[in-house]
């Protein structure tokens, strides 16, 4: 597979302007890539930019800090599949896998999980690797997995820091082939981008999208 199509070009942040995603569209539509990542105010206009491509529709739920109710991430991500969504990239409740509190999160991702296969869209689980300890990385990807999720996600991009290698080889470690990897945050180049792969990711999330398929 060509190194585009694993990349989720991506802008997300708060200060972004209409023109600034129109930008990103085109530009995924030019390199052809896996999809455009955006926060869920721009889902519509985005899946509409995107109908007549191949580049998936991508957005986040209960981001970036993944500590609001259920109820909250399950309407966010119907909401987000009628205006036209294909993936959703939710953040787990960081906060109650720290503190031990399994059956919480397997709940939270469960409802999602739920809610957006029952509109055969994809689920994408955050587990903001930067925050938690290994045996927590290796509880977060197994909740995802036994809550029905697609893939686990290293990173939001927004805390203390985003992808690392070991953190994609420990989550492709847990998972084995049964979900997808997607390494997110702070990929900025070629061969970041390949040493993910490498490392076992499916997906890449990234800004720097263009130059990392430009560059020799």
């Amino acid at each position: 597979m060509k190194l585009a199509k694993y990349i989720d070009h991506t802008i997300l942040n708060a200060d972004a302007t209409e023109a600034d995603v129109d930008k990103v569209i085109a530009e995924a539509i030019k390199y052809d890539f896996a999809s455009v990542c955006i926060n869920p105010y721009w889902v519509k206009h985005t899946a509409a930019a995107l109908k007549n491509s191949d580049v998936k529709t991508c957005t986040v739920i209960g981001f970036p800090l993944g500590a609001t109710s259920t109820e909250s991430k399950v309407f966010e991500a119907k909401q987000a599949i009628k205006d036209g969504a294909d993936e959703l990239d939710m953040v787990i409740n960081i906060g109650e896998l720290k503190a031990g509190h399994d059956d919480a999160v397997l709940a939270d991702i469960k409802a999602l999980a739920d809610a957006v296969h029952a509109e055969d869209k994809l689920l994408k689980v955050i587990i903001e690797t930067a925050l938690l300890t290994h045996d927590e990385k290796v509880r977060a990807c197994q909740l995802s997995e036994k809550a029905g999720a697609d893939f686990v996600k290293t990173s939001t991009g927004f805390s203390t820091a985003g992808a690392k290698v070991e953190d994609v080889k420990l989550m492709r470690e847990t998972v084995g082939d049964r979900l997808g990897v997607k390494a997110s945050g702070g990929v900025h180049s070629k061969a970041e981008a390949e040493a993910m792969i490498d490392a076992g990711a499916t997906r890449i999330g990234a800004s720097a999208s263009v130059k990392i398929v430009t560059e020799d």
